[in-house]
């Protein structure tokens, strides 16, 4: 079995929960084969007010932050039961996966919480609600037995109560057109804890993985309430489909998001937030295309980004982490001519007197044709004889400069600042008042005209 977004987190500060503490000090120690006689570790003092169960829900680094927001919940633990072996670690998961010899372990939580001031029925609608329980072996794109949904009790209270929430949720997942409930239900043999790294790792890294976050079906229940978050979880409005009558259906980008999603967040702010690409672009929590619109495949982290042509996904982007020179590539991928993006990524040069925007002398606006930032205004453009568009100032900031030793010559490239994109050089021989020459090729150019110039 492989992983494809996760890698071993680094180690970070300690969880702040006591069971996760304790369980620090037995890692670190040696300890962790030792269990008491009741079956359970040593990471899990018991507590006479507090009531635990057991807990799979794919991935357990999403699993423990959206369980441990719930109201009542007193510490959240990631680790593993269900499976065969002793004591396993992270790494031996993996192999018994590959292997198959072993009934797996499943990733898992352990959910501690107060019954005073919330309830068992209220913690599993939270289960329920935060992922998909109709996927067997996998979650998302994480696949793989140790994977599955699972809920291990504790007692026959907490099992009738397990089986009477999965009927309940079933009848909502069928009436939204999902399939049967997967989830494991059987009774807790041993919890074993995770590693130290892999305890609180949202709060130690708030831009790592996070899961989608589930199907969008609300639990059919009063109790609904009272497993959403306390910090304003997004209107149901927003986790249903987008229309797509209402979208371009020439091309359309759709980003796929969830809540407390740290990327989502950094995506919104590097590039949302100053959108101004060709392509039209819509955000959305549903884990669903837009009615009538066809996805490829099923979504499997956040943030995705898809691009949509005539209600078919023709690309994706997914889990953006920062980088946003690659992700302008990939979208120049999409919507640049072949000329255009070798130029543009290959730093290629079309042919002199061949650009369509040479002779373009309408006033107006030269923009970067992936970002649509603005790069020169008309103005500043001038008739040199080269054979190429040239301007003797750009806009302030919308470029930068790069020595080039290529071809045996000492030019300086001129980058687009918003996407990185080769534009073209800059020369000494322009005219005043700078007395600079930026050649540019016209195909990483799109030219918008000024509303009177319509």
């Amino acid at each position: 079995m492989t992983n494809n977004h996760r890698t071993e987190p680094p180690p970070g500060r300690l969880g702040k929960g006591l069971a996760s503490r304790v369980m620090a000090l037995i890692s670190a120690f040696g300890l962790g084969s030792l269990l008491l006689a009741s079956g359970q570790s040593l990471a899990q003092p018991l507590n006479p007010d507090q009531e635990r169960i057991v807990l799979g829900m794919g991935c357990f680094w999403g699993a423990e932050k959206r369980m441990s927001e719930l109201p009542g919940v007193t510490d959240v633990v990631s680790g593993y039961a269900g499976g065969e072996r002793p004591n396993p670690g992270y790494q031996q998961i993996l192999r018994d996966e590959r292997r198959g010899q072993l009934r797996n372990h499943a990733e898992v939580v352990q959910v501690s919480f107060n019954p005073g001031k919330t309830s068992l029925e209220a913690i599993l609608i939270g289960f329920w609600e935060n992922h998909d329980p109709t996927q067997g072996n996998r979650q998302g794109n994480d696949r793989g037995s140790n994977y599955r949904s699972a809920i291990y009790f504790n007692s026959a209270a907490q099992e009738a109560v397990a089986r009477r929430t999965k009927a309940i949720y079933q009848d909502a997942l069928s009436a939204a057109g999902y399939g049967a409930i997967t989830t494991e239900i059987a009774p807790l043999n041993t919890f074993y804890p995770a590693e130290a790294q892999h305890q609180d790792y949202l709060q130690k890294n708030p831009k790592g993985y996070c899961g989608l976050g589930g199907t969008g079906v609300k639990y059919p229940d009063t109790l609904a309430s009272a497993s959403t978050p306390t910090h304003s979880p997004p209107a149901d409005a927003e986790r249903k489909p987008l229309v797509g009558s209402e979208l371009s259906t020439t091309r359309q980008l759709i980003a796929f998001e969830a809540p407390d999603c740290g990327y989502c967040v950094l995506f919104n702010q590097e590039i949302l937030a100053h959108w101004s690409a060709p392509v039209p672009v819509r955000r959305t929590l549903s884990t669903q295309p837009p009615t009538d619109w066809v996805l490829s495949e099923p979504l499997w982290a956040t943030p995705t980004i898809v691009l949509f042509e005539q209600g078919k996904e023709s690309a994706r982007y997914t889990g953006y982490t920062g980088d946003a020179d690659r992700f302008w590539r990939w979208l120049a991928k999409q919507t640049l001519s072949p000329e255009a993006f070798e130029i543009a990524y290959g730093k290629g040069t079309e042919a002199p007197y061949s650009g369509s925007l040479l002779d373009n002398h309408r006033p107006g606006t030269y923009v970067d044709p992936v970002t649509g930032a603005p790069l020169f205004r008309s103005d500043a453009k001038f008739k040199s004889g080269t054979g190429w568009p040239s301007f003797f100032q750009p806009i302030a900031g919308a470029v930068t400069m790069h020595q080039d030793l290529s071809h045996g010559m000492s030019r300086t490239e001129v980058r687009s600042a918003s996407s990185g994109i080769h534009l073209g050089h800059v020369f000494n021989d322009g005219p005043a008042p700078s007395g600079k020459r930026y050649c540019i090729n016209s195909a990483v150019l799109r030219f918008i005209p000024d509303p009177q110039a319509l």
